[in-house]
């Protein structure tokens, strides 16, 4: 690998993993039209703690904010500490659990985890066909545009609910397939669920988190196997720079704005895919 291809992979890394337009589809066709040789399975692990860099930099507020607020936290610390509860206190630790937004993230994370687990051979076979992934943008961008547009867009994330966070990390798994984003289909689902433009953004951001950690922990024997060279640390250094910049100015973007840009540019990509593939 050249430095020019660490910083091309690294920005597209970056951008593409907060964006719906999904960046395991985007990291798959540029090699193909550069004719690059494939980058490793090493470097792709690389990229992915570059953005759980910026995710962690841009949100580290709202988490310090959760895990201070958890219910869930407080429970188990109660237990540790051996805290005797009457049983109100119970009744109403459970019904605070299901809004317990700590709880929701770790129980929507569970569908990501397993497809993962369980689909990850195809995941790095069948999955990567441009075909497939031509179709996943395509049906995705449909997908965002109705619930974009049909979305009553007054839920915040003060009002989500445990329900609606295990429907949207039912459809995160679904991402496991190129094409699909998992920005891209979290954020859809939580329209659908009339969460506000920003709130969805911000939900998927959120969700992310241990998504992201998930898959740099598991596959972070192979990244200290392999040749540490100036190749990756500018692809980590160049994925968290540009999707801190992505989180930053899509949240700005959202305030008046909707998500039309990225259905046009999905709808747009899945059709020059299928033309080059024909042509």
């Amino acid at each position: 690998m050249e430095i020019i291809q660490s910083v091309i992979l690294g920005v597209i890394q970056g951008l593409a993993e907060f964006l719906p337009i999904s960046s395991s589809g985007h990291l798959i066709l540029i090699p193909r039209i550069f004719s690059w040789q494939d980058q490793g399975l090493a470097f792709d692990v690389a990229l992915h703690w570059g953005t759980l860099i910026a995710v962690l930099l841009y949100f580290w507020k709202d988490w310090k904010k959760i895990i201070n607020e958890s219910y869930l936290l407080k429970s188990i610390k109660r237990k540790i500490l051996s805290i005797k509860q009457n049983s109100d206190d119970k009744f109403r630790n459970t019904q605070y659990l299901k809004k317990d937004l700590l709880f929701i993230i770790i129980i929507a994370t569970i569908p990501g985890v397993a497809a993962g687990l369980l689909l990850n051979n195809y995941a790095e076979t069948i999955f990567r066909n441009p075909v497939i992934i031509a179709i996943s943008l395509f049906v995705g961008a449909l997908l965002l545009f109705y619930s974009d547009k049909i979305g009553a867009k007054k839920t915040g994330l003060a009002n989500l609910t445990l329900k609606m966070g295990i429907v949207i990390g039912l459809f995160q798994a679904l991402a496991i397939i190129p094409g699909v984003s998992r920005s891209g289909i979290t954020i859809t689902i939580a329209l659908l669920f009339g969460m506000k433009r920003m709130d969805s953004a911000r939900f998927s951001f959120l969700l992310s988190t241990p998504i992201i950690l998930g898959a740099g922990i598991k596959e972070f024997p192979n990244l200290l196997e392999s040749d540490l060279n100036i190749n990756i640390f500018v692809g980590v250094l160049v994925s968290a720079i540009s999707g801190y910049l992505a989180i930053k100015y899509m949240l700005k973007y959202l305030e008046n704005k909707n998500y039309n840009i990225f259905v046009g540019y999905r709808i747009l990509l899945s059709i020059l895919i299928l033309f080059f593939l024909l042509f």
